[in-house]
């Protein structure tokens, strides 16, 4: 297959890609458009990307809001108490068929990588076995990482180590952690350590539920941030949502942010999700409960966005559109400067890459995996701009999805 007229973020004029069993064989400046074979594409000058990723998301709990009866308070807890209720009542088909729904959701709007968190506070490991099951199932879609999470904790759960370490053994690839909301502080540090230990012993990534409160005085990402120093681990760790970091006094901040530099860790925020959530004990003014995101970005350290929820006990809406949410949190994150939104595709592509330690497995470089997306606009700021879509989504080399524009008319009289 050729891609004729493709234009590459931060590159000038057009290119022409040419993919070959299955890989990018190569790239090349274009002179002139050649002549297009039945399978070619053209691009007609829009964006060519390598797929969108999404870092943060839960299957199994999506397609379930509602059920046994809605969040009416709209808060994380009344959320983590609706899905306890839901939780009793799951079975391995139902995870596993809303697992597949959703994925076909995230597939149609370009997604190619996907990092679950699944819920392991569960004797039975039900959602656990159903994922691994749907990881393989769902090749042909998405590349999948499944996080071994305690909703309800490490340490304040009966038996919550033995779980996460079952979960490791049955193909987890990735260790989290929720250390706010364990009992005491002294329960959060130790669920910290024993997850680092797991996954240094295991050679698992690492992705933590990390102080997502606003209470300022909840600082567990400056253990985490250690733990990942001391031990040379940062790139295989990061830190989700962090929203406490945004009730975090300046003094401090620069403090954690020198750790942080060390350490090398990276970030996901969900901004919709956290700006619905947060700042709920709050009269006015209301924080807005997400995490420092453009200073994080000014400071050199890597940070992308993920959609969380699809219609779950947190979040009753979503569609599976990661653009949706990536537009929302430059609003939410204050970023609607023309430099933020001359790359603000890298919130959706190479830096959750990055954070989900893809590698080789991910660019547009020859040699790769030939899996990318032609999108409706030329340039990162007219895709947030116009609120584009991936018209093509290829994967090894061959075309997954593709979309037709809505057309609009204009009936003469």
């Amino acid at each position: 297959m050729l891609i004729i007229n493709a234009r590459l973020r931060h590159h000038d004029g057009l290119h022409v890609l040419h993919l070959e069993n299955g890989l990018i064989a190569s790239i090349a400046r274009q002179a002139e458009a050649p002549t297009l074979g039945p399978d070619d594409l053209d691009a007609a000058g829009n964006l060519v990307v390598p797929p969108f990723v999404e870092p943060h998301i839960h299957l199994d709990a999506t397609l379930t809001a509602g059920e046994p009866r809605w969040n009416m308070s709209g808060t994380l807890f009344e959320g983590i108490e609706c899905w306890g209720e839901r939780k009793a009542t799951l079975t391995f088909d139902d995870t596993r068929n809303r697992a597949h729904k959703t994925l076909q959701a995230l597939a149609a709007h370009g997604i190619q990588h996907v990092r679950t968190h699944v819920d392991v506070t569960d004797p039975a490991l039900t959602a656990l076995k159903a994922l691994l099951q749907v990881r393989e199932e769902c090749r042909h879609l998405v590349d999948l990482q499944i996080v071994a999470f305690p909703q309800e904790g490490i340490e304040s759960y009966p038996n919550g180590r033995q779980l996460m370490e079952e979960a490791v053994r049955l193909g987890a690839d990735v260790v989290g952690g929720i250390p706010h909301f364990e009992y005491t502080r002294e329960q959060g540090v130790s669920s910290i350590k024993f997850l680092m230990d797991l996954a240094e012993r295991s050679g698992c990534l690492v992705d933590v539920h990390c102080d997502e409160t606003d209470d300022p005085h909840s600082r567990f990402l400056e253990v985490l941030a250690e733990e990942a120093r001391s031990r040379g681990m940062g790139a295989r760790v990061t830190a989700s949502h962090t929203t406490a970091m945004g009730s975090y006094d300046n003094a401090y901040c620069a403090k954690l942010f020198r750790l942080l530099g060390h350490a090398g860790i990276s970030f996901v925020s969900c901004p919709t999700e956290s700006i619905h959530l947060q700042g709920r004990f709050d009269s006015f003014p209301k924080r807005r409960g997400v995490t420092r995101v453009s200073e994080l970005l000014d400071a050199g350290m890597n940070v992308c966005f993920g959609q969380d929820s699809i219609v779950d006990p947190w979040y009753p809406l979503g569609n599976g559109n990661i653009l949706r949410v990536l537009e929302a949190g430059l609003h939410i994150c204050h970023m609607l400067g023309y430099r933020n939104l001359q790359s603000a595709l890298d919130l959706v592509t190479d830096n959750s890459a990055r954070a989900m330690a893809l590698g080789e497995g991910y660019g547009l470089h020859p040699g790769r995996p030939a899996n990318l997306l032609i999108l409706s606009a030329d340039s990162d700021y007219e895709m947030i701009r116009s609120q584009g879509l991936a018209l093509y989504s290829i994967r090894h080399g061959r075309v997954l999805m593709k979309r037709r524009m809505a057309e609009l008319e204009w009936p003469q009289r």
